[in-house]
């Protein structure tokens, strides 16, 4: 079997393993960035309804603590405390988390995604880039960059193979 069979192989078992974990319980998305702490900068939900972007800053649990924020506030199990802000703040539980981290997200979606998103909603200041005031929410920011760049979906399981796309069972 050749490099392309395998790889489509993968990305193949990677849409049917999504797909199954989604009859279960929703998915939670997150996009973790290393040179803040691990924070995580943006979270979305999927499931078999779709896509819909969660916004860490807002995501928060009884004591007020972010989802933004779980890698500094709970060091010894950061994605459990993920799942419970999710349940508090939106209801549902997810069982299945997938972090992605700025090398996968680059590899992903080209080396200029994080800096596009950041001037799409003009994260500390940046200017808008590519017709775009800055003024986005940080959702529409993620859509309109992922959307511009395009997607190399064979880097997907190789990010997978690399450590920078985990699933993490909560």
């Amino acid at each position: 079997m050749n490099k392309l069979h395998a790889i489509l192989l993968a990305i193949v078992a990677i849409v049917v393993i999504f797909l199954i974990a989604t009859i279960v319980s929703p998915i939670l998305i997150v996009a973790e960035d290393s040179t803040e702490d691990a924070s995580i900068d943006m979270a979305a939900k999927f499931s078999i309804g779709g896509f819909e972007w969660v916004y860490p800053g807002s995501s928060m649990n009884a004591e007020g603590q972010t989802l933004h924020n779980v890698h500094i506030n709970h060091p010894e199990d950061p994605y459990g405390a993920a799942r419970d802000i999710i349940t508090y703040s939106y209801g549902y539980t997810p069982h299945l988390i997938v972090s992605v981290n700025n090398d996968a997200a680059q590899a992903i979606f080209g080396s200029s995604i994080v800096d596009d998103i950041r001037a799409n909603d003009g994260y500390y200041g940046y200017a808008g880039n590519g017709g775009v005031s800055g003024s986005m929410s940080r959702g529409d920011a993620v859509d309109t960059a992922m959307a511009n760049n395009g997607a190399n979906l064979f880097e997907i399981p190789i990010q997978i193979l690399m450590g920078n796309v985990r699933f993490i069972p909560v």
